[in-house]
């Protein structure tokens, strides 16, 4: 996916995640995401309303999504000319994990994702135009390359310009973001379960694995944390 560049406030996958107070959220490609085990719906919607609750919660909306075992809350500023994540951010996923602390909800960091579907294209403009047009999706902060669910639920397709047609390998493949602590264990998953690894010249950021067929999907991670996790 493609990150614009930071302004103001806005801040990098890494500086969220170097930042205190933030240990139940992982940034997955669409945002900072955490997952609450709340073991049941009625629970779930306890948690919700809790959220809605705090004070400022409005301004950012965040995404949740709630099901039978749990929660997922998503961050993330979706504008004309942005789309990622700011400082108030990080405030909000304090809040919310503290709410969760006082219900007692556990949070389960490994367990959130994102996948994104890319396609390789010649013709960019023109194949993005038919991709838009067949799912209703919109361009991801006046993004050329980039296809958003304006409802936010679908996954984001992103268009990776090609210079030559390439027949020999597939042109369209999945992209996996996952905690910047989980993709060891995803990659050696997917390995025992007969894929091989094309590529891990981008490792630890990015790594190219193939099915027992060569078709290729990608395991990606957001800014995992540098050295020093101390930053205020």
């Amino acid at each position: 996916m493609t990150y614009v560049e930071s302004k103001a406030e806005r801040i990098r996958p890494q500086q969220f995640h170097e930042t205190v107070g933030v240990e139940d959220w992982r940034v997955v490609g669409e945002g900072a995401c955490a997952y609450f085990r709340t073991g049941s719906f009625a629970v779930g919607a306890q948690f919700v309303q809790a959220i809605s609750e705090m004070p400022g919660v409005g301004d950012d909306h965040p995404d949740v999504d709630v099901r039978q075992e749990g929660v997922i809350v998503r961050l993330i500023t979706v504008t004309d000319d942005y789309y990622g994540l700011t400082e108030r951010h990080v405030e909000l996923a304090r809040h919310i994990s503290a709410v969760g602390r006082t219900l007692d909800i556990p949070a389960d960091p490994s367990s959130v994702q994102t996948v994104q579907v890319t396609i390789d294209a010649l013709a960019g403009n023109d194949v993005v135009a038919f991709w838009r047009a067949l799912l209703g999706y919109q361009a991801r902060a006046n993004s050329s390359e980039d296809l958003i669910d304006p409802r936010r639920r679908g996954a984001p397709f992103y268009f990776q310009q090609m210079d030559a047609p390439r027949p020999q390998r597939n042109r369209v493949h999945v992209d996996v973001w996952v905690p910047y602590d989980q993709a060891e264990a995803r990659i050696a998953a997917a390995l025992a379960a007969g894929g091989r690894l094309v590529n891990d010249a981008d490792a630890p950021s990015n790594w190219v694995l193939a099915d027992p067929e060569g078709n290729e999907a990608c395991v990606g991670v957001s800014g995992p944390p540098g050295p020093d996790t101390d930053r205020p």
